[in-house]
């Protein structure tokens, strides 16, 4: 299943538009390179649409806001609609400030989104308008934990019913669901938390994943998570003495970069509830 996934967006190396933060920004290109697709960073208004037409999928990342890019996130997002491209919303800190609260509101009203993906704070601040979200970091208290897992896996089918669209919550642990399954995930390694943007390059993965993968679109969303996560895990396995988050990073999008669909097959932990 992800082996098949991972080869056709190998097969069909989508092209990625992403509207995303300056603080990642080079990492999710490289990110989107290493796992064979191709990226195009582009946010002025006057460029979205004709950017967006050239492209299968789009990214749509709110991490650094502004009124600017938010104007190209609703052009490029409603013409991505009317062409049947995917879309994909990372509502970075959503909860944080009511201005970011409010945008992502809109655009989830506004756009259709294939997929939804962040962390639990988020996530919960768009679908019940409140959160402990300290800003771009879930809270202690919203955390995706084994004793919550059954009621959490039945909280994202919830809101994928009521938006359409699928959701990942990424964690610890990582539930990506339609309206009827939840794809359980556990790859990963806590000190990808310390490393800015690893969430931000899986929005990109996911959005080429999927846009490979149009007609498997949960199976592909949930391949990403498990991708990233099981780059987390070789990526950590080959550090050195001396070693700090930097390195991490390049790791990460090096084991992106050598993956192979049988590792990837073989290795994601994965189960669906």
């Amino acid at each position: 299943m992800f082996r098949e996934c991972f080869e056709n967006v190998q097969k069909n190396a989508p092209l990625i538009h992403n509207i995303t933060n300056y603080v990642t920004v080079n990492d999710v290109a490289n990110a989107i390179l290493a796992c064979g697709a191709s990226p195009i960073m582009a946010d002025e208004p006057e460029e979205a649409e004709d950017i967006t037409s050239i492209c299968g999928g789009l990214n749509i990342n709110l991490g650094t806001l502004n009124k600017r890019t938010v104007e190209a996130m609703f052009l490029a997002g409603k013409k991505a609609n009317a062409l049947g491209h995917t879309v994909l919303l990372d509502p970075v800190g959503a909860g944080a400030s009511r201005y970011r609260s409010e945008t992502a509101s809109r655009l989830v009203q506004e756009v259709s989104f294939d997929v939804i993906r962040g962390n639990v704070s988020e996530l919960k601040a768009l679908a019940m308008g409140s959160s402990t979200t300290r800003g771009v970091d879930a809270d202690a208290a919203d955390a995706v934990r084994e004793e919550n897992l059954d009621d959490m896996a039945a909280f994202t089918k919830n809101y994928a019913k009521i938006t359409g669209s699928i959701i990942a919550i990424t964690g610890a642990i990582d539930l990506i669901a339609d309206s009827s399954r939840c794809f359980v995930i556990r790859n990963g390694r806590p000190e990808m938390s310390r490393i800015t943007g690893t969430g931000c390059q899986l929005s990109g993965i996911m959005t080429a994943y999927v846009t490979a993968n149009r007609e498997n679109p949960l199976e592909a969303a949930a391949a990403a998570v498990a991708l990233m996560g099981l780059a987390g895990e070789i990526g950590w396995s080959r550090m050195q003495p001396g070693d700090g988050n930097s390195t991490y990073r390049n790791r990460i999008i090096d084991a992106i970069d050598n993956m192979t669909g049988d590792q990837l097959e073989q290795d994601a932990r994965m189960e669906i509830r």
